[in-house]
């Protein structure tokens, strides 16, 4: 129909303003509540992690110096497999909010991981080759997933009215 159309596909995001239900946030804030961190099967299934801020400067690349009719692949370069990504948010949140001044100085987030019955036909591995806009746009992540996954974990910290809100 002759519409000038770029077409993005992307990794998983995570960041502010990440709906409750998903990994990232549902880790954040059941750990907060003292509720068990649920990990499907072994936690072994591996996804690609891409801050959200990255994702949303990646748009604005693609937008202003993409080429009509192409598709670009936005990833974080951050495999990781699940179980990872709650021990490193379990970890953040041991350092940023222990869990009492009271506690066993060896008690530790990671030990509300509770492996529950994996889904059926859960995926084993997303991945996203993102070569392609690194290579014709110039645009790679700034965030790590370290970096990205603090500042994540520090803005659930620092706006619990919306996420009270929202849940």
């Amino acid at each position: 129909y002759g519409l000038p159309v770029l077409v993005t596909n992307c990794s998983n995001n995570y960041g502010p303003y990440h709906f409750p239900e998903k990994l990232v946030p549902h880790v954040i804030l059941n750990a907060l509540a003292g509720k068990p961190l649920p990990v499907y099967g072994d936690g072994s299934q591996i996804r690609d992690w891409l801050y959200v801020e990255d994702h949303a400067r990646a748009l604005v690349e693609v937008v202003s110096k993409g080429t009509v009719g192409e598709t670009y692949n936005i990833g974080g370069h951050n495999e990781k497999r699940n179980l990872e990504v709650v021990e490193a948010i379990c970890a953040l949140l041991d350092e940023l909010v222990p869990l009492g001044a009271d506690r066993d100085q060896t008690r530790s987030y990671k030990e509300l991981i509770t492996f529950v019955k994996d889904r059926p036909g859960h995926d084993r591995r997303y991945a996203i080759d993102a070569s392609k806009i690194e290579r014709e746009l110039g645009w790679v992540p700034q965030e790590t997933f370290e970096t990205g996954l603090r500042k994540t974990v520090q803005w659930y910290l620092n706006n619990r009215q919306w996420w009270q809100r929202v849940l």
